[in-house]
């Protein structure tokens, strides 16, 4: 936990650092006054742009080394492949199936070492990804599972869904910070700057903070759209009534494995049924929705 919350912490630093010295080129060479504290909106414009720019696409960018220097997982090399598990070669074979029928290099893929019920894809393009499957899913679904959760996480990759996902995210946090300063530049203005500049940042961070919970519905979403998306696509690979199946299976499942274990509220494959306005703030869908979407899929 505490290397992952110290990498956290360097990144972001490092973030920073990054987007401080290319703001200061701007303004110090090109003469280009970006700073937040200017009541030029293009400047404020062109400031939160970069900002939220240099930060999602770094860490776009280095998302696959962040993954591997946070958890402890071990990779799958082609030459290991015979002597792995079933299950193990299994995870290779839907990779490796999937990347060539598609015409992409094939993602790496790994193991990670723990007890919650998770897979990933990462990585900032389709040949430049990465795959990892937690050895508790390996070991507890079944191999029908394990294959539709794999070419699930493949459909990712194949659609873009990480880059569309980080453009997305980059465009709506731009606007949070450019309507924010906008609004704050108003209330100094209406109050004829009488207010110390402290106001101005406090009146503008909670607004961001306000702005972006409102944003948040729209990426929340989209992602949910990402997920009936890649299960769409996963159906052409795996019958989809394996795929029904093995949802059911898993809403029955659901409830016990929460009671049991509050941890697992980390599982990627399913969130915790929500209802009402606690929905709108979910990245995945409910079960029972993916399964209904599934029945009426065509293919």
């Amino acid at each position: 936990m505490f290397k992952r919350i110290g990498l956290f912490l360097l990144t972001n630093i490092a973030v920073l650092a990054v987007i401080s010295i290319f703001i200061w080129l701007l303004e110090a060479v090109f003469g280009i006054q970006i700073s937040w504290y200017w009541q030029n909106y293009t400047s404020i414009f062109i400031y939160s742009a970069i900002v939220w720019f240099s930060g999602a696409f770094i860490s776009l960018f280095i998302s696959k080394w962040m993954a591997k220097k946070s958890y402890w997982i071990t990779p799958i090399n082609a030459e290991e492949v015979s002597s792995l598990s079933n299950k193990e070669q299994l995870v290779w074979r839907v990779v490796e199936e999937l990347s060539d029928r598609n015409h992409i290099k094939m993602p790496e893929v790994w193991i990670y070492q723990d007890d919650e019920p998770n897979a990933f894809a990462t990585g900032y393009s389709k040949n430049n990804s990465l795959v990892w499957v937690s050895s508790w899913l390996l070991n507890e679904m079944s191999d029908d599972a394990v294959e539709w959760v794999i070419a699930h996480e493949m459909a990712h990759i194949l659609n873009g869904d990480m880059v569309t996902m980080t453009l997305m995210q980059w465009v709506v946090n731009t606007f949070v910070v450019f309507a924010a300063r906008i609004l704050a530049n108003i209330f100094d203005n209406v109050t004829d700057g009488k207010f110390w500049s402290l106001w101005y940042i406090a009146v503008s961070f909670w607004l961001q903070i306000v702005f972006w919970i409102f944003a948040s519905l729209l990426t929340m979403k989209f992602s949910r759209y990402r997920e009936f998306r890649a299960d769409a696509w996963s159906a052409e690979f795996v019958w989809k009534e394996k795929m029904i199946a093995w949802l059911q299976a898993l809403q029955d499942m659901q409830d016990k494995m929460w009671k049991a274990d509050p941890k697992l509220a980390s599982m990627q494959i399913s969130t915790k049924k929500t209802s009402g306005f606690k929905q709108l703030f979910s990245s995945h869908p409910d079960l029972q929705d993916r399964i209904n979407a599934l029945h009426d899929l065509k293919l």
